[in-house]
C-alpha cells in the first residue's frame, strides 16, 4: 500500500516538474522581448539559489554547508556548466531562432537521456548497449525533422540556422554533464548538490553577464524592462526553478531514474501545446520529429529493462547452489588464513 502511494506521488511530482519546464520555453518568448537571457538567468537563479540554500538549511542544518575537504573546484565546474552553460545557451539560442525557438528548445530537452549515454561513454568509459546506440540515432533523426521542418534540403540551404540549433544542442549537453556530475559527490544529498552548484554556477554567470553588459554586447535592462517581466521571473525562478527541480529530485527518488526519465517527453508536448494556443502552430513534420524522439526514449527505456532482466537472470544462474549438510553428516572445517 505504501509502495503504491509512493509510486503515485512520484508520478505526480515528475509530471509537475516536466510540465513546469515545458511551459517555460513559450514564456521565454515573451521575456526575451524585454530582457537579455544573460541578465535574466542571473536574476532567476539569485532567487532560486536563495530558496535552495534555505531549504538545505531546513533539511540538513549547518552540516549541509560544510565543504571542508570537498572538491569545490569540480562542483564549480559542474555548476557553471548547468547554470551558466545550459541557461545562457538554451535561451540565447531560442532568442536567435525567433518564433519557433520554443519548439526547437523543448525538443532538445528530450534528447538529454540519450546524451547521458554518450557522456557516460566519454567520462566513465561505459559503452552503451548496441540497441541504445540505435535509439540515440533515432532520437537525433527526430531532432533534425523538428529543426528543418522536415526539409533537409532547406536546412542545408540555410547554414546560418546551424548556429542557433547547435547552441540548443550544446546547452542540452551542458545540463547532462551537470546532472552526471552528481555522481562525483556520492556523500551529498540531491538537495545539497543542487544548492551548492547553483550558488557556484551563479557566481560564474554573474561574472560573464557583467563582462557582456560592460562590453556593450547586450543593452543594460531598464527598470521598465525588469518590471515588465516580473510575472515570468516569478514563474521561472519559483515554479520551474525551485518547485520543478525539487519535484524532479523527489519524483525520481520514488519512481527510480528509469521510470522518471520517461517524463522528459512531457517537456516538448507541453511546449507544443502552449505554443499552439499562443498562435505558433507546429508544422506537421515537427510533430512527427517530436514523436520520433519521444518514441526513441520510450523504446530505449523498454530495451534497457529487458537488458537488466537478462543480466539479473544470468547472474542468478551463475551463482553456485548451496545445500545444507544432511543430518549426522560432518560439516567441513572452515578455511582459515595460513592453513
Amino acid at each position: 500500500m505504501n509502495d503504491q502511494k509512493n509510486y503515485s506521488r512520484g508520478l505526480l511530482l515528475c509530471l509537475l516538474a516536466t510540465v513546469s519546464w515545458g511551459a517555460m520555453f513559450p514564456l521565454m518568448d515573451v521575456t526575451l522581448k524585454h530582457i537579455d537571457p544573460f541578465t535574466f538567468t542571473c536574476m532567476r537563479y539569485a532567487i532560486a539559489g536563495a530558496m535552495f540554500l534555505v531549504f538545505l538549511k531546513l533539511r540538513e542544518g549547518a552540516a549541509g554547508f560544510k565543504l571542508k575537504g570537498e572538491r569545490i573546484g569540480l562542483a564549480w565546474l559542474f555548476g557553471t556548466a548547468g547554470f551558466a552553460g545550459f541557461q545562457f545557451l538554451v535561451f540565447f539560442g531560442q532568442d536567435l531562432i525567433g518564433a519557433r525557438g520554443a519548439l526547437n528548445a523543448s525538443i532538445m530537452m528530450a534528447t538529454m537521456p540519450m546524451m547521458g549515454f554518450l557522456v557516460n561513454w566519454v567520462l566513465r568509459k561505459v559503452v552503451p548497449p548496441k540497441g541504445a546506440l540505435a535509439f540515440i540515432g533515432m532520437s537525433f533523426v527526430g531532432v533534425i525533422l523538428v529543426v528543418s521542418d522536415g526539409s533537409l534540403s532547406s536546412l542545408l540551404a540555410h547554414p546560418s540556422d546551424f548556429g542557433p540549433d547547435a547552441l540548443l544542442l550544446f546547452a542540452a549537453l551542458c545540463w547532462v554533464i551537470y546532472t552526471s556530475g552528481a555522481t562525483f559527490f556520492p556523500t551529498w544529498s540531491p538537495i545539497k548538490y543542487t544548492a551548492i552548484t547553483t550558488v557556484l554556477g551563479l557566481a560564474s554567470a554573474t561574472v560573464i553577464t557583467a563582462v557582456i553588459l560592460a562590453s556593450g554586447g547586450v543593452p543594460v535592462p531598464s527598470g521598465h524592462d525588469v518590471t515588465a517581466i516580473l510575472p515570468e521571473l516569478a514563474y521561472m525562478s519559483i515554479i520551474a526553478g525551485f518547485v520543478g527541480v525539487l519535484g524532479w529530485n523527489f519524483g525520481n527518488k520514488y519512481l527510480g531514474p528509469l521510470n522518471g526519465v520517461l517524463f522528459m517527453d512531457v517537456v516538448p508536448i507541453t511546449a507544443f501545446i502552449i505554443s499552439a494556443l499562443t498562435g505558433v502552430i507546429p508544422a506537421g513534420m515537427q510533430i512527427v520529429g517530436a514523436s520520433l524522439t519521444a518514441l526513441a526514449l520510450v523504446f530505449n527505456n523498454l530495451y534497457l529493462r529487458r537488458v537488466a532482466q537478462r543480466t539479473a537472470a544470468a547472474q542468478a544462474a551463475a551463482k553456485p547452489v548451496t545445500t545444507a549438510p544432511n543430518a549426522g553428516e560432518e560439516k567441513p572445517a572452515p578455511v582459515t588464513a595460513g592453513r
